[in-house]
């Protein structure tokens, strides 16, 4: 029997590659997304479910599982991959701002983990990989919530996986450097206060160098080709970055000191 993966944030970028790749994979794919009604691709599919599931709406995850679970007959793994970034000076955010960060990128994923944890813990099995990001380990300035809930959501998996393991679920993390897709531009909310000036001079140095890394970032394939490897390499293995810069920048954290990697981090985006 075909097994099935349930992936939110289906609509664009990386989760929209996973589910192609998924599918073309021979698996059942429950493509999750805000609007499943605007879908005109995924949903022509075979073994292709467009489901509504907003992670900020917690009544629509429930649902979601229920509805693959009817439609596939089973869940194998899921992809946690719907989030976004706030950036700009802290300074800047608004409460609001920071309720909605916080409720996509960490609160989605506890609750859709949640909401599946049960229907693993009767199977015996499943897969739970959340996608993070080289930034839930490194920072770099002008992105401190969107750090905070990626460095979330790192702890989160980390201590689970010692939970789950003895009952035979999996935890993955995946965590992309730089990527080509429309985070840069979609996936961005930006924080400004005109007549906030003081940063100003910092933003102009450092928007571009950061701006130019997506450019040169790898595709939203080669994060799919990761998650998918993930999911099928029957591994206890928790955390796989994607990229050569997510490698060489986690491996630089981890042998340097701190006043030694923040200063290269500061003249890498300062330049």
């Amino acid at each position: 029997m075909s097994k099935t993966v349930l992936i939110t944030g289906a609509s664009s970028g990386i989760g929209r590659a996973t589910a192609l790749l998924f599918q073309k994979q021979g698996w059942n794919v429950a493509a999750t997304m805000r609007s499943p009604e605007k879908e005109t691709e995924l949903s022509k599919l075979p073994n292709v479910l467009c489901a509504r599931l907003d992670v900020t709406n917690l009544s629509s995850i429930p649902k979601a599982i229920d509805d693959t679970l009817a439609h596939f007959k089973s869940v194998d793994v899921v992809v946690n991959n719907a989030g976004y970034a706030l950036i700009g000076p802290f300074e800047a955010s608004t409460p609001e701002q920071i309720e909605r960060q916080f409720a996509t990128n960490l609160f989605g994923v506890t609750e859709v983990t949640r909401a599946i944890l049960p229907y693993f813990r009767e199977t015996k099995n499943g897969t739970i990989i959340n996608v993070t990001s080289m930034g839930g380990r490194i920072t770099f300035p002008f992105y401190s919530l969107y750090h905070a809930t990626k460095w979330a959501v790192e702890g989160f998996s980390e201590s689970l996986l010692f939970e789950l393991k003895p009952l035979g679920i999996r935890v993955k993390l995946v965590e992309p450097g730089p990527i080509r897709t429309d985070f840069y531009s979609r996936s961005m909310v930006i924080m400004n206060k005109p007549e906030l000036e003081a940063y100003d001079e910092l933003i102009t140095r450092a928007m571009p160098n950061m701006q130019e890394s997506g450019v040169k970032g790898a595709s939203p394939e080669a994060v799919a080709k990761v998650i998918y490897r993930a999911a099928t390499d029957n591994s206890w293995r928790l955390r796989y970055p994607v990229g050569s810069t997510a490698g060489l920048l986690l491996f630089l954290r981890r042998i340097l000191p701190d006043r030694a990697f923040n200063g290269i981090i500061r003249r890498a985006v300062f330049r």
